[in-house]
């Protein structure tokens, strides 16, 4: 007679996703904390929670007007200067019916409701990798290893009507996005984010320390 070996279903799966993105090389380069946290993935669409607090958020000018203008589209950005050292939540959830996850992301804010923002990433597209916004925008994103850290860099911004992807043109879309994960041991990390204009410098970075979830 033979068993199979059959997972728990509370328990994390392996996730092999992320890793065909970046090739076994460059998986090999990560620690081995981020290769966990991106190699599980929840079974049957449970969720991933972890907590921190925003620990950098610098706008200019132009970063501060796209941050409040995209809140007709959802509020995709940070947009409340406020947020800085106050708490900040992530969930991931996978998403049973598509090939991604979904990702919530709660800052807290001096007064009234935290900042939700939500997102999806879908496998998917010619990088492999897909995060939509709401309203049918989203941009096609490029996994990376830099200095140990794993990153997630805009190719371009796409609307999608009907099924069909339309890119946003260079001249009009908000700039050149880079997401980063930096492991800094003992159990947790540091998120960043920046987002530079080919004219207008750098309108909006922030930093967050997170630690990792309690299984």
């Amino acid at each position: 007679m033979q068993f199979q070996n059959i997972p728990h279903p509370d328990l994390p799966l392996e996730d092999h996703r992320f890793s065909k993105l970046l090739g076994r090389k460059n998986w090999a380069k990560l620690p081995p904390a981020i290769r966990r946290r991106f190699g599980k993935r929840v079974h049957r669409g449970g969720s991933v929670v972890y907590r921190g607090v925003v620990t950098q958020m610098k706008m200019n000018p132009a970063g501060r007007l796209l941050a409040h203008a995209a809140r007709l589209i959802g509020a995709p950005l940070p947009y409340d200067l406020s947020c800085l050292g106050k708490p900040a939540v992530v969930i991931v959830t996978e998403d049973v019916a598509g090939n991604g996850q979904f990702w919530i992301r709660q800052y807290g804010r001096a007064s009234g409701f935290p900042q939700m923002i939500h997102s999806s990433k879908r496998f998917a597209g010619p990088t492999g990798l897909e995060e939509y916004i709401g309203f049918g925008i989203g941009m096609a994103l490029k996994v990376s290893v830099e200095a140990s850290a794993l990153l997630f860099k805009s190719d371009h911004y796409f609307l999608s009507v009907f099924g069909r992807h339309l890119r946003i043109p260079r001249l009009v879309a908000p700039g050149a996005l880079v997401i980063g994960h930096h492991d800094l041991g003992a159990g947790k990390f540091r998120f960043s984010m920046r987002l530079d204009h080919k004219i207008l410098g750098n309108i909006l970075s922030q930093d967050a320390v997170f630690e990792d979830a309690k299984q």
